[in-house]
Formats: structure tokens, C-alpha cells, sequence
């Protein structure tokens, strides 16, 4: 009997398989990390064997035990941006992959600006010209990588996100889903399909582009994988953000989320309409389903999690992420300590890849602990910053945030971020929504759930933040962090 689903969330830092039932109970999950690698100042590398290793070893995790012959679908979710090429004959890639978070390509962003470019771009795909994007990663590879150009025309190399690597190679289809493909710089969103300038403008073939498919249904079947039979259906596929805001039921226009991850990303349901922003905000593609298209608003902050790994691993405060909590609140404020986490330049709403992170207002009397305080006060002032751009395009302030994401655990955290937002923070029994997502995709892709209404009525609240923060305390600590970010 087949009664479980697996989701494979495929992460930066690390892998993530999730079984799930019919009754959204999590059976089993598994995260396995793989490295990053940098080869230069602001350049992100992925070796990609070692991120296939990573999800065989948590695939095989959670099946430890259980006939694999009970799985009905297999979602993916994967983090968006980073793209690669590969060999369309035996799935190998072709060199390292380029991770989001790269930097490398803001020198042609800024040519590109030059020559009046970003309107287009905007208008077409919904987003700024910055080097987050995977647009100008698959134009440096081209012509930086001896032979990908040719493969490329050819046909004889694949182009793609992750998810598109993944499902090639386990089930040799080669396509991308909608919200995956919205973050391309190659993609009309307005048509859903690849613009013919845009692809010439970056010299992408388009023969090695993937098809674009419905988040939901099947895709193809696994062939070949080993740690997988033969027959499994793929019927589900979202970018990371996207399958969170559909994890937290986010299914009416207005809703919204933030995923507290590597990054932080604000994702607001626009339904039909794709949403315009006139404050630094991204259009992007919800999901489409059945022919029927989701859009949203999005604020994307580059360093979220990723600040307190460097507090871990560049600084030493302490040996796991966890402790950042219990050493923030050993204080009762930052001493004055500002942190703006522009490790990887500013996104939303500012969108300065120049920018550099900033520790600032450090006295004699700055202990490990304030600076600790500082940190994830940054992560929650950033966000605030793109709730308020969110509420300005939507002409209406927010109700409520459902936040997600490892540091969701973190109560002083979401406190913090309640507080200085305004607005009540609601978090789910379940922080595995992005895995989730991908789940109710492929469930819904073979029937296993018979519509988002089944997603909502497993939906569960865990824990309520309300704003407790006199209002001038608010207004000083935004003041001192617009300071900041302007130093920044």
C-alpha cells in the first residue's frame, strides 16, 4: 500500500528528506550537510556529486526500515537561484555550481543597468538585474568554461536550477516548475514561458533550457537511482520559498510568511495578478496548478541563519547554532550594538550587492553576548524593512506574519521581530514547511490529497508572538537601524 510521501528539500548548506502520510504527520526526517566551497572573496561554489550524496544518504535515513514501496510521490523543493550545467547523456555536471548567494556577476548587473536594461527586465520577469539571480551565473559559465558554449547550442548539455539537476537525474526529464523558472532573469512571467531577448540577451540556448511544467503532477518516474526503486512518480516541484508559502497554507491573496533559513524570505500571495512593486520588492510566480497561475510579492534578505554560522564558525562564540539563543538573552538589550547582516550585500528592498555587514556602537563594555543580541536583532530589523515595503505595494498593512525555518525555533527571535514589526508572528507546530510544500505538491500531483483545503485542515498553530514593545522604543530602535543600514 502506498501511504507516504517523500519530500526531498534540497537546501545550501544541506539536505533534508521528510516522509510524510495522508494525515500530514512526519514519519521520519533526515538533514545531511554537504560544504560549501569559496574560491574567492564573494564567490559561492556547490559541488553538486556531494550534493547527490547528501540526498542519497538522507533518503536512505528515512527509509531505514520501511518498504520504499510505500512511497506514492516524491516532491521536490530545492533553494531556487543556484544553477549549473550538466550532460544531458549521463546527468555529470560541468563544473561546480553557482550558488545564489555568488556575487561574481555584479560587475555585468551594473553594465547591464548601464544600458537601460532593468525596466525590460523588470517588466518581462518581475525582477531587478543582480547577480542573485541565475541569469547572469548561466552567462559567466558560458563564457568562462571552456566547451559549455558549445554544449549548450547544441543541446548536448543541460541548463537549470537544482530541481531541473534533480529530476534529471532521477528520472532523466529534463524541466523546471514555474516558480523555479520565475527566478531566472530568462522567464515571462506574464506568458510563462522563456523570452526570446532575454535568453539572447545573457546567450542562453535555447536548447538547453528546461520545460516548463505545473508544480503539481507527474513529471516522470525514478529510473536508475539505486537508493530508490524503479516507478516512484515525481509529481510535485517548487522553489524553496514558494513550497513554504504553500506549506503554510497560504492559499488567499494577502497572506504571507517568512522562511528564517540561510536567508530570510518574505513571500506575500498576490493571487491572479502579478503584482507590480514600486518599493524594491520581486513579482514572482506563487505556483501554477491545473493551468492556473499563483503570483506573489517577495523580499528576499540574503543572510539570516547564515549570521549566527558565522558567529559559530568565524567567530567561535559558541559550538552550535542552538546556544546563540540562551547567550543573546543572558542581556537585557544590545548595549547599543548594531548589526546590519550585509555578509552577502543587501537585497529587498535596497538591492545593493556593494553593501558590506557592520558591526557598529561597540564600547569597552561589549561582551560576546550583546554582539550575539545584535545579531539576531539585525535579522529581524531586515525583515521588518520588507514587510513594510510589502505593506506599501499591497495599499494595506499586514494581519499577521506565519514564520518558518530553523531560527523560527528561536523565541527571543520572534519576539524581537513581533515587536518591531507591529504585528503578531504565528508559528506552526510544523517548521518542516518548505519539505511540507513539496509534499502536498506531489500529493495533490497523484491524488493522495484531494485539495488545498486538505493543506489548510492540517495547518496547526504552535505559538503566538503578540507586539509587546512600547512604541517609542520601536521608533528609536528603527531609527538607529536605518542609521546603520545607511553606514552599511
Amino acid at each position: 500500500m502506498s501511504d507516504l510521501v517523500l519530500a526531498i528539500d534540497q537546501g545550501t548548506t544541506g539536505s533534508t528528506a521528510v516522509l510524510v502520510d495522508a494525515r500530514s504527520r512526519v514519519h521520519a526526517s533526515r538533514n545531511v550537510e554537504f560544504p560549501n566551497h569559496f574560491p574567492e572573496p564573494g564567490q559561492v561554489e556547490h559541488d553538486v556529486e556531494q550534493i547527490w550524496a547528501s540526498i542519497r544518504a538522507a533518503v536512505g535515513a528515512v527509509l531505514e526500515g520501511i518498504d520504499p514501496g510505500r512511497i506514492a510521490a516524491i516532491g521536490i523543493t530545492n533553494q531556487r537561484e543556484t544553477s549549473l550545467f550538466w550532460d544531458r547523456a549521463t546527468g555529470a555536471p560541468a563544473g561546480r555550481a553557482l550558488v545564489w548567494q555568488d556575487r561574481r556577476t555584479a560587475p555585468r548587473c551594473e553594465e547591464l543597468r548601464a544600458q537601460g536594461w532593468e525596466g525590460r527586465v523588470r517588466e518581462r520577469t518581475g525582477l531587478v538585474l543582480d547577480p542573485y539571480f541565475s541569469g547572469t551565473k548561466a552567462e559567466w559559465m558560458l563564457r568562462n568554461r571552456p566547451g559549455l558554449a558549445e554544449g549548450a547550442a547544441s543541446g548536448a548539455l543541460c541548463w537549470g536550477t537544482i530541481d531541473s539537476w534533480l529530476v534529471h537525474r532521477l528520472c532523466g526529464e529534463h524541466v523546471t516548475d514555474p516558480s523555479n523558472a520565475s527566478r531566472t532573469l530568462l522567464l515571462d512571467i506574464h506568458r510563462l514561458a522563456w523570452d526570446p531577448e532575454l535568453c539572447a540577451l545573457f546567450g542562453v540556448p535555447a536548447a538547453c533550457l528546461p520545460r516548463v511544467v505545473d508544480n503539481a503532477g507527474v513529471i516522470g518516474r525514478t529510473r536508475g537511482v539505486g537508493f530508490l526503486p524503479d516507478g516512484i512518480p515525481i509529481a510535485g516541484i517548487a522553489g524553496d520559498q514558494q513550497s513554504a508559502l504553500f506549506g503554510q497554507a497560504c492559499f488567499a491573496p494577502g497572506t504571507a510568511k517568512c522562511t528564517y533559513g540561510t536567508g530570510a524570505f518574505v513571500l506575500m500571495n498576490t493571487g491572479a495578478r502579478a503584482a507590480p512593486s514600486s518599493h524594491g520588492l520581486l513579482t514572482t510566480v506563487g505556483w501554477r496548478l491545473d493551468g492556473r497561475t499563483t503570483y506573489a510579492l517577495e523580499g528576499s534578505a540574503f543572510i539570516a541563519g547564515a549570521a549566527v554560522q558565522w558567529l559559530r564558525d568565524g567567530l567561535g562564540f559558541f559550538s552550535s547554532s542552538a546556544e546563540v539563543e540562551a547567550l543573546a538573552a543572558s542581556v537585557p538589550d544590545a548595549g547599543g550594538v548594531s548589526f546590519v547582516p550585509a555578509l552577502a550585500g543587501l537585497g529587498a528592498p535596497h538591492w545593493r550587492p556593494d553593501a558590506r555587514g557592520l558591526l557598529a556602537g561597540l564600547t569597552r563594555g561589549t561582551t560576546r553576548a550583546h554582539i550575539a543580541r545584535a545579531v539576531l536583532e539585525g535579522v529581524a530589523l531586515q525583515i521588518t524593512d520588507i514587510l513594510g515595503a510589502m505593506a506599501a505595494d499591497a495599499g494595506a498593512p499586514l494581519a499577521e506574519l506565519r514564520v518558518d525555518g530553523g531560527a523560527a525555533r528561536n523565541n527571543l527571535l520572534m519576539q524581537f521581530q513581533a515587536d518591531v514589526l507591529g504585528v503578531t508572528c504565528v508559528r506552526p507546530t510544523n517548521l518542516e514547511t518548505t519539505a511540507m510544500g513539496a509534499a502536498y505538491l506531489a500529493g495533490l500531483g497523484v491524488g493522495f490529497w484531494s485539495s488545498p483545503a486538505a493543506v489548510t485542515a492540517a495547518w496547526a498553530e504552535d505559538a503566538r508572538f503578540v507586539p509587546r514593545m512600547p512604541g517609542d522604543e520601536v521608533k528609536r530602535r528603527l531609527a538607529t537601524w536605518s542609521h546603520a543600514v545607511e553606514r552599511a
